[in-house]
């Protein structure tokens, strides 16, 4: 098997039609398997995928357990030898998948790689960033950015050049490639699954921060493109619950990679965090 596609869709089903049916001939010329995991959408997502994609891998939770335990549902049963994990709200084209396989098999140090993102006027979607240090997030937290518009350029990798191949800290995980072997050989492990103690957010950099303490790399390439829509589902989630789910995700972040006072420090200051979120929305 070339690939396991793996869909982890919540209350945006007509992006996720049009998701499945720009794959289709994505992976017409591939070995492929496509999981949907549908997180108790309640939109009639997973009836649609039932009956109009019955080659689709259909998972219907009862319940919204968070993107990185229904990733991890779909990972369990995949037997491609790479697995991307796309947001439901893409839209790759005909030559996407398949010019990312070759580029992945020519670089198997890449365990993780990440193809050009635009929007769907073709404008360029920044995703590469560094992995997230105390001060860059102190300054999210506190939303430093909209007094200060360039303190966050570092971490956002600002002078990043995406015409240009690269090994990077993390990309976003819209777009999320993993090399099974390649992810063997560092961790000794068969399945890439990702930590399921982040509901939503950081589970992608989490991911990227394991594959380089394991000696692997990440990689962005501009040798493919696609689509995103940006944040359909999650735009449909109030001001109070993002907050909560950052935070959450956030300081388990901080308490697994960095010394225990960051995450005091982070803890600290978000009920101001979480404040000045509801002022500037």
């Amino acid at each position: 098997m070339d690939i396991s596609v793996i869909i982890v869709s919540w209350k945006v089903k007509e992006k996720l039609r049009a998701n499945l049916l720009a794959l289709q001939p994505a992976l017409s010329a591939l070995e492929s398997e496509v999981f949907v995991v549908d997180n108790n959408s309640g939109d009639g997502s997973a009836e649609m995928v039932k009956t109009e994609f019955r080659d689709v891998h259909l998972i219907a939770n009862d319940k919204n357990i968070g993107f990185a335990a229904a990733n991890n549902q779909a990972i369990k049963r995949a037997t491609g030898d790479f697995i991307l994990l796309l947001n439901p709200d893409m839209r790759v084209f005909p030559e996407t998948i398949s010019r990312m396989i070759v580029w992945a098999g020519a670089h198997p140090q890449a365990v993780v790689s990440g193809c050009k993102l635009v929007t769907e006027v073709g404008e360029l979607l920044p995703h590469v960033r560094r992995f997230p240090r105390l001060s860059d997030q102190l300054a999210v937290v506190l939303k430093l950015p909209h007094l200060f518009p360039r303190i966050l350029n570092v971490y956002l990798q600002k002078d990043f050049n995406y015409e240009n191949e690269a090994k990077v800290d993390s990309i976003r995980g819209a777009f999320f490639l993993i090399n099974r072997q390649s992810w063997k050989n560092i961790s000794g492990e068969e399945k890439p699954y990702l930590d399921e103690r982040y509901f939503i957010w950081f589970e992608e950099v989490d991911f990227c921060r394991q594959v380089y303490k394991n000696g692997g790399e990440v990689w962005y390439t501009p040798a493919a493109v696609c689509v995103d829509y940006v944040g359909q589902s999650f735009n449909q989630v109030g001001v109070n619950f993002k907050q909560q789910y950052f935070q959450n995700s956030m300081l388990a972040y901080f308490r697994k990679w960095e010394p225990g006072t960051q995450a005091h420090i982070l803890h600290a200051v978000w009920p101001l965090g979480r404040m000045l979120a509801k002022i500037f929305s």
